[in-house]
């Protein structure tokens, strides 16, 4: 016993196989075929671009939407100031009787 490698160990026998090897079917010849190969690592790589795109697309909206918002509004809301200012301006002039500027 001593000079067993194995401690404690119960061998078992070797398993048989529980099926017989049979003739592939239509479905494994097909999904090994190198047709459906070639089909999924073309859908793989337009999955990649995909989301590169994707994620370039993001990125890029995202800056052009915090442009929009630091250059853009801050002029619209100045312009609706000076038109409603010009306007109050033209209430006032009409109030006082002075004729209206062309």
């Amino acid at each position: 016993m001593a000079t067993d490698s194995r401690r404690g160990g119960v061998s078992l026998p070797a398993r048989k196989s529980s099926k017989p090897k049979t003739e592939p079917t239509i479905f494994t010849k097909l999904s090994d075929s190198e047709i459906v190969a070639k089909g999924k690592q073309a859908a793989y790589d337009t999955a990649f671009v995909a989301k590169k795109l994707l994620r370039s697309t993001g990125k890029a909206a995202w800056i052009a939407g915090t442009t929009f918002l630091i250059l853009v509004v801050p002029l619209i809301i100045e312009m609706d100031r000076e038109q409603q200012f010009s306007e109050l301006e033209l209430q006032q002039q009409s109030l006082l009787g002075a004729p209206p500027q062309k």
